[in-house]
């Protein structure tokens, strides 16, 4: 474990019970949601590389034009 993960732990230790298992509960989501964008992503890498080349060979045949002129 990290010096500054063990700080947190330690600093965590001193909130009430009920602190701790919100505290924890908010840690396990966001490690949870964090797992679930990298499992999104490993699974799309194909598509957004399908995606890039025809926008690119949109621009290449000047069929885009500015955002700023979009709006």
């Amino acid at each position: 474990m990290t010096e500054p993960l063990e700080k947190a732990f330690a600093e965590a230790s001193k909130l009430s019970p009920e602190e701790q298992d919100f505290l924890a509960q908010m840690l396990l989501d966001d490690l949870a949601s964090e797992e679930l964008w990298e499992q999104a992503f490993a699974q799309s890498q194909d598509k957004l590389a399908q995606l890039a080349d025809e926008a690119l060979a949109e621009y290449q045949r000047g069929e885009t034009k500015p955002l700023e002129e979009s709006l």
